[in-house]
């Protein structure tokens, strides 16, 4: 199948680039860590009036977020400047193209999530969502804030993980029947959260028709944001890593004032 149009760089605009820094500077050191805490010490047998150390404890264990936290911790239009803005609606490609099935099982699940955006399944609580679109090139982004406990996440990045290995090039089709080209790659994130995942994947038509679609999620506890960026034409990058990078440090940030105000 033909691989993606070259894609070109698109500079940030101001307001984009300000917010990250102040973003970076009040949210250092969410970045690679597994937020794992210590075990608590246990007291000598010598000394049995000892008392255990209490465990430190985990960002993970920061109290569930509220429906405006989830919203706060959302990326907008102004975040990622010009072409985007908010969504028209669901790209005409999402039933055409995405909504396709294959004869690996790995593969056809891929597809399901993509379609149905239930990427850690039915049980896990989507907070917040929105929607944008590239005015350019009519790419489209969507965004979302899911709880959901860190050890069902871990293990549903892990699978994604795999993918590049258990589908790379595979075949599919589409709801109406049109055969499909398809291929997954693994792509990189930036070092923001306890842990995350990125793919980006290409599905084609005899016709030449070939849709673009970049998926990142990254856990910050027990949130995680979930984002897809796709199109028929350019897929920007760029737009995948700094609503993610920006996103992420968003979360870590909304999470942390909310352990305070407890």
């Amino acid at each position: 199948m033909p691989r993606p149009p070259a894609r070109r760089t698109r500079a940030l605009t101001a307001p984009a680039l300000a917010l990250g820094a102040l973003l970076t500077a009040t949210a250092c050191g969410a970045g690679g860590s597994d937020g794992t805490a210590k075990p608590p010490a246990t007291a000598s047998p010598a000394s049995p009036s000892a008392v255990p150390t209490a465990p430190a404890p985990s960002r993970a264990s920061a109290p569930a977020l509220t429906e405006a936290q989830a919203r706060a911790a959302l990326i907008t239009e102004a975040d990622l400047g010009e072409p985007w803005s908010a969504t028209q609606g669901a790209a005409t490609w999402r039933d055409g193209m995405l909504k396709a099935s294959s004869d690996k099982p790995d593969c056809r699940r891929l597809l399901d999530v993509l379609y149905t955006e239930e990427f850690f399944g039915p049980e896990a609580r989507t907070r917040a969502v929105t929607g944008l679109d590239d005015d350019w090139d009519g790419a489209q982004l969507r965004y979302q804030v899911v709880a959901h406990p860190a050890e069902k996440v871990d293990r549903t990045l892990s699978w994604l993980r795999s993918l590049p290995g258990k589908c790379g090039e595979f075949r599919a089709v589409t709801a109406a029947g049109v055969p499909q080209s398809a291929a997954v790659w693994e792509t990189e994130l930036p070092e923001v959260g306890d842990a995350r995942q990125g793919l980006r994947i290409a599905l084609g038509t005899a016709d030449g028709t070939t849709l673009t679609l970049d998926l990142a999620a990254v856990r910050v506890g027990d949130d995680t944001l979930v984002l897809t960026n796709g199109g028929l034409a350019d897929v920007p990058a760029d737009a995948t890593w700094t609503a993610t990078d920006l996103g992420a440090r968003r979360l870590a940030e909304v999470r942390r004032l909310g352990r305070v105000e407890v």
